[in-house]
């Protein structure tokens, strides 16, 4: 080639350079909305947070770099979660997130095009949230966190720890866990094998909250239940300290209740879906439709037992439980 074409040629290609490093540019920031149906002050469920967007960045995703991740907290307040899912669903994100039974309601009454992932919700094929927990032929799909048997397990635990037992009450907010039959079926189901009266107690305010607690309080024979229910989650400082005060044998759902002071803690591994969570959430950005991703059910339960709080408020723990614990806090 002559020098003169050499130079031709040359000039042609440079002068596409700008025009080839312009069509490479990186792919567009997506966007993800949380509605967490919790205070943000919650440091425990920050906890699953964490995990979660850590698994997000071991998938690929960096909060800030190549996903903007907006989070909204409904403090267990469900008109305020209805509003803030309204919210979140006007920012038009790629793909979003609901904690709780309350939030996934919210957000997939505002949306049924935008993707939606839920954790810890109860019941999703009763609450009407799918069709199918296997297909679900919507735009949404997420990890229960129910399992019927649980009941009967709390039961038992409670019998174990005080054999006195002969009433046990339940506390939830009708509001926040509109689910509360399918948890008082499943105790209820345990009541006959283990000679114990089960009693249901709707609580809406703290206020509430004390009064139950203070009546179950009064009973020499009575042992307490705190539902899964974010309301109670968010209230969880003042009921431990009123179980601790009336010194009452109770059951909590999950670990981080025992963790702040509660006796016994028996239910799915929360943490562990936050993560679970995240993988659902990267396969839908990556282009996988959620009618196709199944619902799926808690695989790992804890047992944890607060052994400072059982020698506190008097309660022996049998040494074949504490042997089945996987944690004993002391």
């Amino acid at each position: 080639m002559r020098r003169r074409e050499f130079i031709k040629v040359i000039s042609g290609a440079a002068a596409t350079w700008p025009f080839a490093v312009h069509a490479q540019q990186p792919d567009r920031i997506r966007r993800l909305g949380v509605l967490m149906a919790v205070a943000e002050s919650d440091a425990d469920v920050r906890k699953g947070i964490a995990l979660f967007q850590q698994r997000l960045q071991e998938l690929g995703w960096k909060d800030g770099h190549n996903i903007r991740i907006d989070y909204r907290w409904g403090d267990a307040d469900a008109e305020r979660i209805q509003a803030l899912a309204k919210e979140l669903v006007d920012l038009q994100p790629d793909v979003l997130v609901g904690h709780s039974t309350p939030s996934a309601k919210g957000l997939l009454k505002q949306t049924r095009s935008i993707p939606i992932v839920f954790l810890t919700v109860t019941d999703p094929l009763g609450q009407g949230l799918v069709s199918s927990l296997s297909h679900p032929s919507g735009n949404i799909t997420g990890f229960s966190v129910f399992e019927f048997s649980l009941g009967t397990k709390w039961l038992e635990t409670l019998k174990q720890i005080s054999p006195g037992i002969r009433r046990v009450t339940a506390i939830f907010n009708p509001e926040t866990a509109p689910y509360y039959k399918l948890y008082l079926d499943s105790i209820n189901a345990g009541v006959p094998a283990l000679a114990v009266e089960s009693i249901a107690v709707p609580v809406h305010s703290e206020a509430d909250i004390e009064k139950a607690i203070g009546k179950v309080g009064s009973e020499l024979d009575g042992g307490l239940f705190v539902l899964p229910d974010s309301h109670n989650v968010v209230h969880r400082k003042r009921i431990i300290e009123l179980a601790a005060q009336y010194r009452l044998p109770t059951i909590y759902y999950f670990r981080y209740f025992a963790s702040d002071g509660g006796l016994i803690a028996y239910g799915p591994d929360e943490m562990d879906l936050f993560q679970r969570t995240a993988g659902y959430v990267n396969r839908i950005l990556k282009g996988t439709s959620p009618s196709d991703l199944p619902v799926q059910q808690p695989t790992k339960f804890e047992l944890v037992i607060n052994l400072k709080t059982a020698k506190a408020i008097g309660i022996q723990i049998p040494v074949s439980l504490l042997a089945r614990a996987d944690e004993v806090i002391e």
